[in-house]
């Protein structure tokens, strides 16, 4: 079966917590997010930005407040996994996408049908606003023959009329791009092809971690890329290891440099101190004279 085509519906910034974030973004971006909310069932809450085209970005984090309170499902997003905690300790990151399925199809319907190839429908809410999200049972990013690693979108679908982005101060902020780097892409090409969500993401081998980039078109016409490759990364480390070689180089240097002057000084020295002392030559011609 092949669907027809999905729309992008906003993009996930994951963090510690939602004021790092937030600063984030405004670092970013240049824009204040907005207020989002709490999402009970996850003990998650957000804050949002809209893009242009209907879509928003999302920031989401733990919710401190919600921290004790059980829940029969794990948060979403991996925000229950140590490892992907650990990750974020180095700072908010671009770690997911979520794709809106439109009526009249129906999401459950449709997962119903293949839940091999999509992850269970939970029914979340935030507000006054209700939606239907896939979730893994174990809160993991959506998958396909193993491979993931959140460049998969989850799917989600709308149960109020308005979209959020629809009520979010307009910033004239687009999504030019999104590529996905990953070491098994052609998984990731198939899967996306099966949902119709080809056209939303290119999809590029990596010999590195799996990553998600984005580009962001400014109003102003610049553009902010958000996620690196684990090539970029490689080669920042080799750029910084380089760095420290050549801020070494000096310093050997100035070590030579001083001991070339140290064998100088000690020189003259001994030179002084021969010519400070009589030599055979002047007591033999001092003897003469008397």
């Amino acid at each position: 079966m092949t669907a027809p085509p999905l729309q992008l519906d906003h993009l996930v910034i994951a963090a510690r917590t939602l004021e790092e974030g937030a600063r984030f973004i405004a670092a970013k971006l240049g824009v204040e997010t907005s207020e989002g909310g709490a999402h009970p069932l996850m003990r998650t809450h957000n804050r949002l930005l809209n893009l242009w085209g209907g879509a928003y970005l999302e920031v989401i984090a733990i919710d401190p407040a919600a921290a004790a309170t059980e829940s029969p499902h794990a948060r979403l997003f991996a925000l229950d996994d140590p490892a992907f905690l650990e990750r974020l300790e180095t700072g908010p990151q671009l770690v997911h996408w979520v794709a809106r399925v439109d009526r009249p199809k129906l999401l459950t319907r449709w997962q119903a049908q293949y839940p091999e190839r999509i992850a269970p429908v939970v029914a979340m809410s935030r507000g006054t606003n209700s939606w239907n999200l896939t979730v893994p049972d174990d809160g993991s990013f959506p998958a396909w023959q193993g491979s993931g690693n959140g460049l998969l979108p989850s799917l989600i679908q709308w149960d109020t009329a308005r979209h959020p982005s629809a009520s979010l101060p307009e910033t004239g902020i687009a999504v030019k791009s999104m590529t996905g780097f990953h070491p098994r892409a052609h998984l990731l090409l198939e899967q996306m092809a099966w949902l119709g969500t080809s056209h939303l993401m290119n999809v590029e081998v990596t010999q590195g971690a799996p990553v998600l980039v984005a580009e962001f078109e400014l109003p102003d016409g610049s553009i902010v890329t958000m996620g690196e490759t684990s090539e970029a990364i490689e080669a920042a480390m080799q750029a910084a290891r380089q760095a420290e070689l050549a801020a070494a180089r000096p310093a050997r240097r100035r070590a030579k440099s001083k001991k070339a002057e140290d064998v100088t000084e000690a020189a003259e020295d001994m030179e002084t101190a021969s010519d400070s002392m009589p030599g055979e030559t002047g007591q033999h011609e001092e003897h003469q004279e008397h």
